[in-house]
């Protein structure tokens, strides 16, 4: 066939056309590599008839006077059209991803933000060349492209093609993405892509090696290693559901590594991936690992959150590796965040379900399982379930206070969930290391003299104005330091780092702080204040009090106490979990954090809400009423926000290493790098107080005819404390006091 009666899939500025892409070079390609993605859940065939249609609209006329310049053409819509036609029910399920593989996948019949998938279906489309029957080779009939090990589950039919479909459109957009780049990307992008990834193997050596340098020196170090062997001793058990119930203290992170990786190895799963509820946690953890691999690390690990940097020292080449596989999770090991796994997999738009074919054949550690959010509670379970069912993925429910999301009497809960550490009862009382006492009403000059009694403790409240107003009032205390929100991250980093040495040095240390220094930071005081929160929280508390078992146990006290002063009484949100959490403290006096305990705090908790209030959206609901015809994936996608508010960033730059980034922001062709690199200097507030900050002028616009407000700075630098991080109270001259929790 002569060049000019080619149909191609991308152009270059050549005007012979000797170096564009030929459509079916394009769209076998795309094939090939959609249905190799897929090939772990059995659906390869149906991911490759979606890759060889998902461009199939280029075969017109008007669309190749497209690639030379013309109007803009729907390309997606024939694809989607002839899999209905040809394939039926599973056409109309790829028809979905073949259609949305550009802007994302769109509702069944309801429009949105997107056209319906019924609308675009009955639009007007080019007239479609016949070459395409010669070019491609597609399957005759729907038996050919059926799913081989799609398990179903009566209960949850619709939900499990309303994934598969996510799981498909993920395959296509990877592979479209992937075949693309190799037509155009540059080649320091293509040569960071292709490099070769330390295998699980390599790593496994490594983390042993790591390992046996650890001495057993105190009981806690034997208990530890008796932890380790034994879940490293199940991990020849069948990929499914598990649970490492530890107490805090007990090694869990490197304990659920060397069982992921001796377990992945085992069952031949590709990749390890690490889902953890905070930001800091997923640094923290992340660091752990790159420690442990050693050189290995920055070529085996990806860390996906909203406040990445790569790490100081890291290669260029490393770095470009790295950048790359965040996109669609192309690593051993994979740390991200609550939000950025389960928001993914109720995603609609092509960037956030790039990665998620990536899940399949993987191991899942969900650290802090106790965690999720109630009103999504539901959701979440049945969606890891369901990726435990079918899609070769095995669960790790990670946690010292694991929740009670066991069938039947969790409505859809998990099954068949295999504990991995050796008696978990035998462990919560080897680890025990503190006491709990129970404090009742404490007004704040009262709490202020307890930690004025104490040269080294902690008390850690439920809210950022209570922690100002707390600190206020000790911080001329030797040792008197402050941790909330309302520090940027590497400010956060460094009170930290200054904690753990007074600590280490045995100096007094007077910390107040909010509830984000449960989330695993490694800190280890004599006495810790709790304000009162659900029984999880209060656990995670005692986590940070005789931490590694070197003071006895009664003199490690964890003391429990209602707020006094109205103000500061638990968010509204939290009122359940602190009054359920009160109640089991009356009925397991002698042991409010034993197994018995956290077991009936989460039944009572979860029976008090209902089924409707752990689905609160009524998303499960609502994919199953829709059916495949009327699947509403873009009302999914907006209905599922694990973090339910529109907190706003306002970025900090009080050190060398910040201001020279804003510069750069100011003249950068290409903001992406520069921007992720400031997120660890970026406070976020309500809208109620950006927009005051506003329109004071104590924050502006960075290149705001670039960016828009995309990039807000504080100006007013005043306004931002090395003690109590940004002051938005009226001692500031904004009088914005209480908008701040």
């Amino acid at each position: 066939m002569s060049n000019s009666s080619r149909f191609y899939a991308h152009s270059t500025d050549t005007t012979d056309r000797s170096d564009w892409q030929p459509l079916a070079d394009h769209l076998n390609a795309v094939a090939l590599l959609a249905g190799g993605f897929a090939r772990p859940f059995g659906a390869e065939a149906l991911a490759h008839v979606a890759g060889l249609l998902h461009d199939l609209g280029k075969y017109s006329a008007e669309f190749q006077r497209r690639l030379e310049g013309g109007a803009r053409v729907d390309h997606s819509t024939w694809g989607a059209k002839l899999a209905c036609e040809r394939y039926g029910r599973l056409g109309r399920l790829i028809a979905y991803a073949i259609a949305g593989h550009h802007a994302g996948l769109a509702n069944g019949r309801e429009a949105g933000e997107r056209t319906a998938l019924d609308e675009r279906l009955k639009a007007r489309l080019p007239d479609l060349s016949p070459a395409f029957e010669r070019e491609l080779t597609l399957p005759a009939s729907a038996a050919e492209v059926m799913p081989s090990e799609l398990r179903k589950d009566k209960t949850r039919q619709q939900f499990q093609l309303s994934l598969l479909t996510r799981m498909i459109f993920s395959c296509v957009v990877d592979g479209d993405y992937l075949d693309t780049e190799r037509f155009y990307g540059d080649p320091d992008t293509l040569r960071a892509r292709d490099a070769p990834k330390p295998s699980l193997i390599e790593l496994r050596a490594r983390l042993d090696e790591y390992l046996s340098r650890f001495k057993i020196e105190k009981p806690i170090d034997a208990t530890r290693a008796d932890i380790l062997s034994h879940a490293r001793s199940r991990a020849e058990n069948a990929p499914g559901m598990f649970s490492l119930t530890v107490p805090t203290g007990g090694g869990k992170t490197l304990t659920s590594l060397a069982f992921a990786l001796d377990h992945a190895i085992a069952h031949g799963l590709d990749r390890i991936i690490f889902v953890i509820p905070f930001t800091s946690i997923v640094e923290q953890n992340a660091a752990v690992f790159r420690e442990a691999f050693g050189d290995l690390g920055e070529h085996a690990i990806v860390e996906h959150h909203s406040a990445f940097t790569e790490p100081k020292g890291m290669k260029h080449d490393s770095a470009a590796k790295l950048r790359i596989a965040m996109e669609n999770w192309d690593a051993r090991v994979v740390v991200t965040t609550s939000v950025q796994f389960f928001e993914s997999l109720y995603a609609a738009r092509p960037s956030r379900c790039r990665k998620l074919h990536n899940i399949a054949n993987s191991v899942v550690i969900l650290d802090e399982a106790q965690v999720l959010p109630l009103p999504l509670l539901r959701p979440c379970v049945t969606v890891l379930d369901e990726l435990a069912l079918n899609y070769r993925t095995s669960v790790v429910l990670c946690t010292a206070t694991q929740p009670a999301l066991n069938a039947p009497k969790f409505e859809g809960g998990f099954a068949n969930v295999r504990e991995l550490a050796p008696e978990p009862q035998r462990l919560f009382d080897a680890l025990a290391r503190v006491k709990l006492e129970i404090a009742g009403p404490l007004d704040d000059e009262q709490l202020a003299q307890r930690m004025r009694d104490r040269d080294r403790v902690l008390c850690i409240v439920n809210n950022k104005r209570h922690a100002q107003a707390l600190f206020k009032s000790i911080e001329h205390e030797p040792g008197a330091r402050h941790l909330s929100t309302l520090m940027h991250a590497t400010h956060r980093t460094r009170v930290l780092d200054d904690v753990r040495k007074l600590l280490k040095e045995e100096k007094p240390c007077r910390l107040v702080s909010t509830s984000l220094i449960e989330a695993g930071v490694d800190v280890d005081f004599p006495h810790v204040l709790r304000a009162e929160a659900g029984l999880d929280s209060i656990a995670q508390a005692a986590g940070r009090c005789n931490r590694n078992g070197k003071r006895p146990r009664d003199e490690s006290i964890v003391t429990v106490f209602w707020p006094a002063n109205p103000d500061w009484k638990p968010p509204k949100e939290l009122e359940a979990f602190a009054d359920k959490a009160r109640e089991v403290l009356r009925n397991h006096g002698d042991d409010p954090l034993s197994l018995a305990a956290i077991e009936t705090y989460f039944n009572e908790l979860y029976w008090q809400k209902g089924v409707e209030a752990l689905d609160k959206r009524n998303l499960l609901g609502l994919i199953e009423d829709g059916g495949l015809d009327g699947f509403a994936f873009e009302h999914i996608e907006r209905a599922f926000r694990m973090i339910d508010n529109a907190d706003m960033p306002i970025i900090v730059a009080d050190d060398e290493q910040s201001q020279k980034l804003v510069r750069d922001l100011r003249f950068a062709t290409q903001c992406g790098g520069t921007a992720r690199k400031l997120q660890p200097y970026i406070v976020q507030v309500r809208p109620q107080v950006h927009a005051r900050l506003a329109a004071s002028g104590a924050i502006q616009p960075i290149e705001q005819e670039r960016f828009g407000t995309q990039f807000m700075q504080l100006i007013t630098m005043n306004l931002y404390d090395e003690r109590y991080g940004l002051r938005v109270d009226e001692d500031s001259g904004l009088t914005i006091e209480g908008l701040i929790r």
